[in-house]
């Protein structure tokens, strides 16, 4: 695993990631060659000093779109099968209008439409390739990374129930379990792995040729074996506790065995004035494109409303927002006006009875989110950050659900990590598993996190899927 900015990136993907913007920046330059070489676009000699930019402009334009198209959640099951191909055309499809807006935004970027065409041909042949030998390359064994589980509790059972299921990006190899005298077995004794007389964790490690030890145990009092883990790291075997292994593996902090501890001497949680500065520069930027881009189906959304259900045509609520202060929050109004006739609040659902034909639309297209826009530009929200809660609903979630006043500490988004990994919720439960995703986005929020947020906020809105 790479972290950039705080997040958790697979480096399986990301050596893909970055196989492919080579393929495609050299595809830009094999179509330009293919293209003089026959003569064509004479009139495109002269841009040849800002190519480079347009080859970069290509390749971004089409990582991106495939991005968004969810491209890059790998499942090594599949591998090339249908959905890749279903997916790649309409991505490359997206990239020819986001270049269509780039090249007339920058018209010395420009490289000929012919030229495009060969560009476009060459770059879906490379990236189907690159695709083909990346999958071929990925059966083999040295893609995968030999751990230990020191303990063979719950906890450890866990933990290696995520590792054998979390296959879409990271590829482990169980060497075994290291059980400890202070708990209960919960896995195999089969997979028990016994440290002989005389022998140490760091040549047992060795032996199994493992690179990364997790420890998994919940009691570290009796026997905890702290010096040999310790040799263990000397020796350059990586040591992660079992909080790390699923804040890593899942993209979530897991809170019913988190030790306050470990959120207090961690690391995140950045509040610096620099952090500030570009994550508010950030808020305004796309939520000025986003109002420029989408005023028009604001428009025909409000006009719809009215059509279906008359006034009014927004909806406004009291929310939770940064340190516990509460706002009103704005949105297109998608339930019936007698939504909460006997005014008690309630938790909304997937296929709520209480929503219109046009609510219903606009609440999985995310549309219904839209006006928020002016409790951005107000201050009251961020575009990325948790979702805000009722405070009828905070009070309950405050006394059942640990850690749930940490998502307070930033201001609440438009959309979030929550929101792009877990569909709708409709109860404490969900709540608490809304919060897991909420609490990793507080702690390592950056303007990297923000950016892949905006991109899976987009696939969620193209495959109307999550909340």
């Amino acid at each position: 695993m790479l972290r950039i900015s705080n997040h958790y990136v697979s480096k399986i993907v990301f050596f893909l990631l970055f196989v492919e913007v080579l393929v495609l920046v050299g595809a830009a330059y094999a179509g330009a060659a293919v293209r003089f070489l026959d003569g064509g676009d004479a009139g495109v000699r002269p841009h040849l000093d800002h190519f480079f930019m347009s080859a970069v402009a290509f390749a971004v334009a089409i990582v991106f779109s495939m991005s968004a198209m969810g491209l890059y959640q790998l499942n090594f099951s599949e591998g090339l099968r249908n959905p890749f191909f279903l997916k790649l055309m309409p991505s490359f499809a997206m990239g020819f209008v986001i270049l269509t807006l780039v090249f007339y935004v920058a018209p010395e970027l420009y490289f000929g439409r012919g030229m495009l065409i060969m560009v476009f041909a060459i770059a879906a042949a490379g990236i189907l390739a690159a695709r083909i030998i990346f999958f071929k390359t990925s059966e083999l064994r040295f893609l995968e990374s030999r751990i230990i589980f020191l303990g063979g509790g719950p906890l450890a059972k866990e933990c290696s129930d995520l590792a054998v299921e979390n296959t879409s990006y990271h590829r482990y190899d169980i060497a075994g379990f290291i059980s400890m005298p202070s708990e209960e077995c919960c896995v195999p004794t089969s997979r028990l792995l016994k440290v002989r007389d005389g022998e140490s964790l760091a040549t047992l490690a060795a032996a199994h040729n493992v690179e990364e030890i997790v420890v998994s145990v919940q009691n570290r009092r009796a026997g905890f074996p702290i010096k040999e883990l310790l040799d263990c790291k000397l020796q350059g075997i990586k040591v992660t506790d079992a909080a790390t292994f699923f804040e890593r593996e899942s993209c979530q902090i897991r809170v019913d065995s988190l030790q306050p501890s470990w959120l207090v001497f961690g690391g995140g949680f950045d509040q610096s004035f620099i952090r500030t500065f570009m994550k508010r520069s950030f808020d305004l930027v796309c939520s000025g494109m986003i109002l420029l881009a989408t005023f028009p189906v604001m428009v025909l959304t409000a006009a719809l409303i009215y059509l279906e259900d008359r006034s009014p045509i927004f909806y406004q609520q009291e929310r939770v927002g940064k340190d516990g202060n509460t706002f009103k929050v704005l949105k297109f109004r998608s339930m019936r006006n007698d939504a909460e006739k006997g005014g008690k609040p309630q938790w909304a659902a997937q296929n709520d009875p209480r929503v219109t034909r046009v609510g219903n639309f606009i609440r999985k297209t995310r549309i219904d989110e839209l006006p928020q826009i002016l409790n951005v530009f107000k201050g009251e929200m961020s575009f990325v950050g948790p979702r805000p809660e009722r405070p009828y609903f905070v009070e309950q979630l405050i006394e059942v659900v640990p850690f749930y006043n940490v998502r307070h500490s930033i201001k609440p988004g438009i959309t979030g990590w929550a929101q792009v990994r877990y569909g709708y919720g409709a109860s404490a439960d969900d709540a608490l598993q809304k919060l897991q995703y909420d609490l990793y986005y507080v702690k390592n929020n950056s303007l990297f996190l923000d950016i892949l947020i905006l991109i899976d906020t987009l696939k969620v809105v193209l495959f109307r899927s999550g909340r």
